[in-house]
């Protein structure tokens, strides 16, 4: 035997961080002879020959045996180089199987590849380290790269080796921390982790990072899968998004979770696949008239429970609903119907299930050793390192390959209030200050702007949307600027105060009548989304039906329809969770469907048509969403009138004629012959009333256009005299005499 005890032992007792330097073909000198040495380490093998060649030239020299686990070696004299070989293994059982020796190939990551990894630059990653299908030389097969820098050994292990680590050892790439290696032979649907022996601290199976799909619950495994083979049928939607401003155009959002939209209760009442709620949901959203989709997270996550906000596969679709293809069919179709596609996407933390990230390579590799920044002491998970440019790396790369391998059209990034304050929730002496003495997470700032430019740069058109809950100054403003980059931030303030005002008793608003003007003060110091999304209706807040502050359901119904109204009026994009377009009576459960049951009662009924309508309204009036964030566009009409409880606004275009009058009346009280301001004379006519018949309401309105007098009234020259009813938002488009009236779809009052 050539190689030493010692070199033997090494790979047998899973030592050997270099295999390729042992195993493979390598040029030496025996006794003065030059030649070639063939190693190789095989399971279950009886014996074993180097294969040169192919048909009448092939020839075969046999391998002795050293060792019962399977160590093989030959001396081949006066070859001068390596050459291409496979290896003809006869198995105990009598099997005979040929294939290309893994431990041949060259290292399938160039010293660029690692460099930017390194680096925190490679943007692109999820091509580089993961499971790729390859044709190396003319040999097909499977790399795997993964980065374990404090790992002393790690092994590919699945079916194909019996989950054995001694097998397939990867080799490892330098300083990068990244190990690697070429199996021929492997294809796709085979289940895989990585077996990784810290230098400190007992063995462990990890599943892939940078895996692009995963078994399910309770083995977890990683699977080799092509994500390159799905032929897409949306480029006319991509190349209209890249040429879109969203700023200036309609983005009205329906939020999914896509296991309780709706289930087949002809087979055991399970979630809808990727496929089969694909073309339903679609002319669904179209139907009522939303721009985007939203899902709930659909990155690859073991609790169900956690409603997919606690990944384990940052770059995988959920197994729950079919494959990766299956997912980018969703997407297709959706794009074929005019629909953006945006998704939830979670690189604030991570959950301590020991399968995944935690303690990766028997260190803190990306999450932080202290608890004090490295625990959500809340949410039990664990906080990513953003100091370090390979865990930037991989969420940026993660981020990346949403919009490039599935075509989503934006992230809406969750919980970034926790990123951006070391002391998000903690106690006085559980957080540690950054350099500067500071609450501000400096590390996961940059990233959150490096995050936001790249995607801009690569996906023009995309959207990136940041839930954030404080007052943080220029989340939507340019990264070049010292902003955090995003386009959109969800508005929870307003949220909040326009919730709080319609829990209330309508009879104790006139107290409250600042909750609903406030949020004009902040109005313009972000560009807002405003949003009534999942986290509204569940834990016991009660659905936002039964929010209202009425104590029967047609009563409720009627504040809920002057709620969505009063939403969509003001400006800014919208974002709504599924069921609240029809007013669901339950709290959201992730385990159930929607109760669609419903819709045959007009008080729910009625919400779904005025949110289609609304919808319709928002689309065909361009000058709503052209102005949601130029602060001219808004004026008040009446916001002092608390006793009333009747509040009012105008919209503006940037053609005089393109008004928009919003008049609210927040109590049940009719409010006859209440006159109203207004900046234009002509005619007004209703083109929306909340309290139209055909959403449940008693009809009164206004069915002809008004004309305005000649009276000073609400600091405007002219006025319209108008009859309110009891809690009802009306909208009202202005028209000059001569011109033919205006409408943003159906008439309202019949």
């Amino acid at each position: 035997m050539i190689a030493t005890k010692k070199e033997l032992d090494s790979l047998l007792l899973g030592t050997n961080a270099q295999p390729h330097a042992l195993l493979g073909m390598h040029p030496i000198t025996q006794h003065g002879k030059p030649g070639v040495v063939v190693r190789t380490l095989l399971q279950d093998a009886a014996t074993c020959e180097v294969v040169e060649g192919e048909g009448k030239n092939e020839k075969r020299v046999p391998m002795e045996k050293y060792d019962a686990l399977g160590f093989f070696e030959v001396f081949l004299p006066e070859r001068t180089g390596v050459f291409p070989y496979s290896l003809r293994v006869q198995k105990t059982n009598g099997e005979i199987r040929q294939f290309a020796d893994p431990y041949r190939f060259l290292p399938t990551l160039s010293n660029q590849d690692l460099y930017l990894f390194n680096e925190g630059t490679e943007q692109r990653v999820y091509q580089k380290l993961g499971a790729h299908l390859r044709t190396i030389d003319g040999v097909r097969g499977v790399s795997f790269a993964v980065w374990a820098p404090n790992a002393a050994r790690v092994s590919v292990v699945g079916d194909f080796c019996r989950w054995d680590g001694r097998y397939f050892s990867m080799r490892s790439l330098g300083n990068s921390g990244v190990w690697e290696i070429f199996i021929p032979g492997l294809q796709e649907g085979l289940l895989y982790k990585y077996e990784i022996v810290p230098r400190n601290g007992s063995l462990r199976l990890k599943t892939d990072p940078y895996g692009a799909y995963f078994e399910s619950p309770p083995n977890n495994a990683s699977v080799v899968w092509d994500t390159d083979k799905y032929k897409w049928n949306d480029q006319a939607w991509i190349e209209r998004r890249e040429k879109t401003d969203w700023l200036k155009q309609p983005v009205s959002v329906y939020e999914v979770h896509l296991g309780s939209w709706r289930r087949n209760t002809d087979d055991g009442n399970r979630p809808l696949t990727y496929r089969e709620i694909a073309t339903e949901l679609a002319e669904y959203v179209k139907q009522m008239g939303f721009t985007h989709v939203e899902f709930m997270p659909l990155a690859e996550y073991p609790f169900s429970g956690s409603w997919g906000y606690q990944v384990t596969g940052f770059y995988a679709p959920t197994h729950r609903y079919g494959t990766p293809e299956d997912f980018m069919y969703l997407v297709d179709t959706l794009h074929q119907h005019g629909i953006g596609v945006l998704m939830d996407w979670v690189p604030a933390h991570f959950p301590k299930d020991f399968f995944a990230l935690p303690h990766f390579d028997g260190t803190h590799l990306y999450e932080h050793q202290d608890p004090r920044q490295g625990e959500h002491q809340d949410w039990g998970t664990l906080i990513f390192n953003y100091s370090r440019p390979e865990v930037r790396c991989f969420l940026v790369g993660s981020a990346m390959t949403w919009l490039d391998r599935y075509h989503i059209d934006g992230l809406r990034v969750d919980a970034v209030a926790s990123m951006l304050y070391l002391d998000y929730s903690r106690k006085a002496g559980e957080w540690i200050p950054n350099k500067h003495g500071g609450r501000e997470n400096l590390d996961a700032i940059e990233f959150l702007r490096y995050a936001n430019t790249t995607v801009h740069k690569y996906f023009p058109g995309a959207l990136m949307i940041a839930e954030e809950s404080t007052a943080w100054g220029g989340v939507t403003k340019p990264a070049k600027d010292k902003g955090l980059g995003f386009n959109l931030k969800w508005n929870m303030g307003w949220m909040h105060d326009t919730l709080e005002y319609f829990k209330k008793d309508p009879i104790h608003r006139k107290w409250q009548h600042n909750q609903l003007t406030f949020g004009m003060i902040y109005q313009n110091t972000e560009r807002f989304m405003m949003a009534f999304s999942h986290d509204e209706v569940v834990h016991g807040k009660g659905s936002m039906m039964l929010k209202m502050g009425a104590d029967h359901m047609p009563d409720k119904a009627r504040q809920l329809r002057a709620l969505y109204a009063w939403m969509w009026g003001w400006p800014g994009k919208k974002t709504l969770f599924m069921g609240c377009e029809f007013g669901q009576s339950a709290e959201w459960a992730y385990d159930k469907s929607l109760d669609w049951h419903l819709l045959q009662y007009l008080d729910h009924e009625g919400v779904k048509l005025l949110v289609a309508d609304l919808n319709r309204l928002y689309l065909e009036n361009k000058f709503l969403p052209e102005s949601d964030y130029d602060h001219q566009s808004f004026q008040w009409v009446n916001n002092n009138d608390g006793n009333n409880s009747v509040i009012s606004f105008v919209r503006h275009g940037t053609n005089p004629d393109d008004i928009l009058l919003v008049v609210a009346n927040m109590t049940p009280v009719p409010r006859p012959n209440y006159r109203v301001g207004v900046p234009r004379t002509g005619q007004w006519v209703e083109t929306l009333n909340t309290n139209a018949k055909k959403y449940g309401g008693g009809g009164e309105g206004h069915p002809e256009p008004l004309k305005t007098t000649t009276i000073k009234w609400d600091g405007r020259a002219q006025a319209i005299d108008l009859s309110l009813p009891g809690m009802s938002v009306l909208y009202f488009r202005y028209q000059t005499n001569t011109s033919a009236p205006t409408s943003a779809g159906v008439k309202n009052n019949a």
